[in-house]
């Protein structure tokens, strides 16, 4: 029925098959006409205007007949009624014109009498994700329709038909070669400029057929690519054979009924077998409104704009870590792109970063680091992550021969996060060398071997940044491997999976200790407990005595990173006399419940302890006739303790008491820890790094109570900051004065002065060195007044400076991460990244340019 029939009125709704899809689907099933012998009239040209047949408005374009059609009527005495109704309408969107719905002849592909060869040939196919097959594709398949594969227009594969004048004789065309024969002409080019005024002979008396003016729907051309490419069946026969149907292909959700469809139409047609294994289906990419991109809105950011500012690893990065991979639509934010970098990339860059640093460190007392892979390990951690990296490689391979890239990109992305964030912040003491050299060496070597394994898992998703790495840690893999290590990290294997490094009841008992100390912060959090005051005790209550046993294993670690004096483990939650209460999830069952919502929310809060705990392990229980899921409710622990000391919460499957109560000493203490930030902060801000010598000075005015804090944990502050510490503003025999600011501590105002060797203050000139000049080439970076001198090749056994690596050092030493940054030499020239030796700058200047 026309859209007319959606209006009230007299129930009468004309038919215009010539206009309309529906009408003409209608106008088909009542037999007006048959299919092929279709006799109506449509009266309407290529260019939307009317034919001569419509005499009264002949030449006359359809839109503005309309009021001449109108006033032909009220003339005629037969309007009943005019008015203008709003409602969609299509436009072209490339020109922004009105469209008209306009049947016209074309040559068609009867793709209905394959229907079910195409269903079963799709079933042979594996498809990610899964539902896009079995819903979508099917659907569309069952209700196929024949397929137009002719278009009126110039450009275009012509359709290689010669027809006579009748429509009664078709010759089709398989070659050059056979179009060459039938025209006795010879055919070079098959455009139709070329060979639209070609004819062929009948063969049956009917004169010189002649090529439909129709070129091919450039979809058929697609379809035909795994043909095409190969010039098949002309040549490359085996080629072709071998390698068909293809091992996998990838497009967007939209060609579910683009290409999708007609490489197994074609396929199934040609040869009943479908032309890929495996397809994955991609979403789409959306505007931040949720809109089409467009270059006319100009509703998303100049992706070059995003690839200068982020870097192409980000932004893949963001694409292939999003709901794009399963099919799903993404409302692309510049946002999410930065997030990548600040989230991902760049704590990952500073892992690797710390390891090149401690690996310099290592050598300049005059040892050589030569990477070994790990084989006999006794430190947990080092045991932990290397079994973690292992099972990342088992869990890749899997999932990567599925097909499932959406499970892998977050796997490697959370391996990123459980380095970044807990190995390497609770090595950095061993890693330092601060706990005995053959500590270090191990350390760093478990750190190198993770970081290649990651780096090569993640080659293919940020290719530049682990082309980076890979290029400066492969400096230091052993002579007798280097040779199999190849020029880029994009030639080299993916890691070997290694079962006898998988250790799940390390990965258990760390898991734990992850647990513990997540729940202790989130604890300290909601009592307004900073982390740099110490606190008595953290309780682990757990009815699992190998998670006891877990946790207690790795007390050092938790203790450590809560800043508490100690780990005290329970089975026995009544001893702590904590109870769980629970509230109703008003939102989920307020919705849901409706009249009944107030009745079971008292039953709710009335609950026990061990109904709720019941409630929790089951995962539901009925309360006055009603199915209350526990995730429906919100649900916390309290301690009814007397003192009120303590406070509880539960995270991943533990349940955390934190003491929160605090002593002088405690305070005192946290004190102590509040000047080692802000002695950090202002190296910091003075762009020092840890290895640069100086001496930190205060000068207090009164406040004896803060002069007595600094007196006691002299020592503590001296170990944190690795520098003396020491009561006065220092003099020249001290150094230069590198950084001076008073700054305050709980109430306590002091004046804290950095002094040493390093630089002139305020930056205006070069670095100071103790000894004069560096030993060996160097060259100075200058940014905004501030400078430092970079050697070229710090040792023997360490790489040249490049430009590359020397861009990165100079966004780190000056905050730049996030910016383009430009470096030009003394003449004014700027460096090209590409340069991958800068010993000819040697005791030269570079200026750096934040663009």
């Amino acid at each position: 029925m026309s859209n007319h029939g959606i209006f009230p009125g007299t129930g009468v709704v004309h038919q215009a098959p010539a206009f309309g899809e529906d009408d003409y689907r209608v106008c088909l099933a009542n037999g007006v006409f048959k299919k092929g012998q279709e006799p109506f009239i449509c009266p309407v040209d290529p260019s939307g205007k009317f034919l001569p047949l419509v005499t009264d408005f002949k030449d006359m374009h359809v839109k503005e007949a309309d009021k001449h059609i109108i006033k032909h009527l009220k003339d005629a005495g037969r309007m009943v009624h005019a008015s203008t109704i709003n409602h969609s309408y299509p436009y072209c969107w490339r020109s922004d014109t009105p469209l008209i719905y306009k049947v016209v002849p074309g040559w068609f592909i009867k793709v209905t009498a394959i229907r079910d060869r195409l269903l079963s040939n799709n079933d042979k196919c594996y498809w990610v994700p899964e539902f896009v097959k079995e819903k979508r594709f099917r659907n569309w398949l069952e209700d196929c329709r024949d397929w137009s594969v002719s278009r009126n227009r110039y450009w275009g594969t012509p359709i290689p038909l010669w027809v006579s004048d009748d429509g009664e004789e078709v010759v089709c065309v398989s070659s050059i070669q056979e179009l060459s024969e039938l025209t006795n002409t010879v055919v070079t080019d098959i455009h139709r400029e070329s060979i639209d005024h070609l004819e062929i002979p009948s063969k049956c008396g009917k004169g010189m057929l002649k090529r439909v003016p129709e070129v091919f729907d450039c979809w058929f051309e697609s379809g035909s690519m795994p043909y095409a490419q190969q010039h098949y069946p002309f040549e490359n026969t085996a080629k072709f054979e071998s390698n068909f149907p293809a091992d996998f292909i990838a497009e967007g959700v939209d060609q579910t009924r683009g290409w999708f469809y007609t490489l197994l139409v074609l396929s199934t047609a040609l040869f009943d077998k479908p032309p890929y294994k495996n397809l994955i289906v991609t979403g789409l990419v959306l505007a931040a409104d949720g809109k089409k991109m467009s270059k006319r809105l100009k509703n998303y950011p100049d992706p070059r704009e995003i690839l200068d500012k982020y870097g192409a690893d980000a932004l893949r990065l963001y694409l292939i870590n999003s709901p794009v991979v399963r099919a799903d639509t993404l409302r692309f934010k510049e946002e999410g792109v930065k997030d990548i970098l600040k989230d991902v990339l760049l704590p990952w860059f500073n892992a690797y970063r710390f390891l090149i640093q401690n690996i310099l460190l290592y050598q300049e007392e005059g040892k050589v680091f030569e990477y070994a892979e790990p084989q006999t390990i006794t430190n947990v951690m080092d045991q932990w992550i290397l079994s973690y990296a292992h099972s990342l490689i088992r869990f890749v391979n899997v999932e990567m021969a599925a097909y499932r890239l959406y499970t892998v990109v977050p796997r490697l992305v959370n391996f990123i996060e459980n380095l970044t964030n807990w190995y390497v912040r609770l090595n950095r003491s061993r890693i330092r060398g601060e706990l005995g050299v053959e500590d270090c060496e191990r350390s760093l070597n478990t750190l190198f071997s993770v970081l290649l394994i990651i780096n090569k898992l993640m080659a293919p998703f940020t290719p530049f940044l682990t082309e980076m790495m890979y290029q400066n840690m492969s400096r230091v893999i052993g002579k007798g491997r280097a040779a199999q290590q190849g020029d880029s990290i994009h030639l080299q294997l993916l890691p070997k999976f290694q079962g006898h490094v998988v250790n799940e009841e390390v990965e258990r008992s760390v898991g734990v200790m992850q647990a513990v100390i997540e729940a202790g912060r989130v604890l300290r959090d909601r009592n307004t407990l900073p982390l740099k005051y110490p606190l008595k005790e953290v309780v682990l209550v757990d009815a699992d005595e190998a998670r006891l046993s877990d946790a207690k294993s790795l007390e050092t670690y938790i203790v450590g990173e809560l800043n508490v004096r100690k780990l005290t483990v329970s089975s026995d939650k009544n001893k702590y006399d904590v109870k769980l209460t629970a509230k109703p999830n008003h939102m989920l069952l307020g919705k849901r419940l409706k009249k009944d919502f107030k009745a079971v929310s008292g039953a709710i809060v009335a609950l026990t302890d061990a109904e709720l705990q019941e409630m929790k392990d089951t995962g539901s229980r009925e309360i006055l006739g009603h199915v209350i899921k526990f995730e429906e409710l919100h649900a916390s622990y309290e301690v009814k303790s007397e003192d009120g000391s303590y406070a509880a919460t539960s995270m991943n499957n533990v349940l955390v008491l934190l003491d929160c109560n605090t002593d002088k000493e405690m305070m005192a203490e946290g004190q102590a820890r509040e000047v080692i930030n802000r002695i950090q902060k202002l190296r910091k801000k003075a762009q020092l790094v840890p290895t640069d010598k100086i001496t930190v000075f205060y000068q207090l005015t009164k406040d004896e109570d803060m002069g007595g804090v600094l007196n006691t944990h002299r020592t503590f502050i001296e170990n944190a900051i690795k520098s003396r510490f020491t009561n006065g503003t220092g003099d020249k025999d001290s150094g230069n004065v590198i950084i001076s600011e008073e700054v305050d501590v709980k109430g306590s105002k002091f004046l804290l002065t950095l002094r040493g060797d390093v630089r002139v203050g305020g930056g205006a000139e070069v670095t100071q060195w103790p000894e004069g000049r560096p030993s060996g080439p160097y060259l100075t970076v200058r940014h905004k007044g501030l400078s430092r001198d970079i050697l070229i090749a710090p040792s023997p056994n360490t790489p040249v400076l490049s430009a590359a690596i020397l861009e990165q050092e100079v966004k780190s030493m000056f905050g730049l991460f996030g910016s383009d940054v430009e470096l030009r030499t003394e003449d004014d020239v700027p460096l090209a990244v590409s340069d991958r030796d800068l010993t000819r700058l040697n005791g030269t200047t570079v200026t750096v340019q934040a663009l």
